[in-house]
């Protein structure tokens, strides 16, 4: 079964605190290296994701818009925390605090490693309902480009509204822990 091909099923995997989800990948976002925890939670062999696309465990209810963000951000050479949604390979959905960095080789980006931990659940509650308003706003647009345009309104007003320039502002007054990370 191709990742286009399951359909969501609302049952949730939750990451244990000390686990920590890893995958590389080239430019364009083609999967290099896989983690042990990751292939586990996402409920793929190493044989399915090496080599295919990294949004093959997006999950449908992932605003566009964040992806954009993310994606805008680490081509930009810069890294980023984000709060992503995926999707396993039985339909099932599980929920990451992605820490995206660039890999560079003299000073040139090659790739991009990403480590996914699992999030704060009080964080969550504030996540998902801005998601939501995010997605509801994308799904008013036929155009993509239109959706991610509309949807980073919504995004930039709520983060606004909340009293922080930015979402990486946002997402590290939502973890605290972050401070230290960072």
């Amino acid at each position: 079964m191709k990742p286009t091909d399951i359909r969501p099923t609302g049952v949730e995997t939750i990451i244990a605190d000390n686990e920590i989800i890893v995958s590389k990948t080239d430019t364009r976002g083609i999967i290099t290296y896989a983690n042990d925890v990751f292939m586990r939670v996402a409920k793929y062999d190493e044989n399915d994701v090496i080599g295919q696309p990294h949004n093959m465990i997006r999950h449908p209810d992932m605003p566009r818009t964040i992806f954009k963000l993310l994606w805008d951000t680490i081509a930009s050479g810069q890294e980023i925390f984000a709060y992503v949604k995926n999707m396993t390979a039985d339909g099932g959905y599980y929920w990451v605090l992605a820490h995206v960095t660039p890999s560079t080789v003299d000073g040139r980006i090659v790739g991009y490693h990403s480590n996914r931990r699992s999030p704060n659940r009080t964080a969550l509650a504030k996540v998902q309902p801005l998601y939501e308003a995010i997605l509801n706003e994308e799904r008013r647009h036929s155009r993509p480009q239109d959706a991610i345009t509309a949807g980073t309104q919504v995004l930039l007003n709520a983060i606004a509204d909340s009293g922080f320039p930015t979402y990486d502002e946002w997402v590290w007054s939502l973890e605290p822990e972050l401070e230290v990370v960072r």
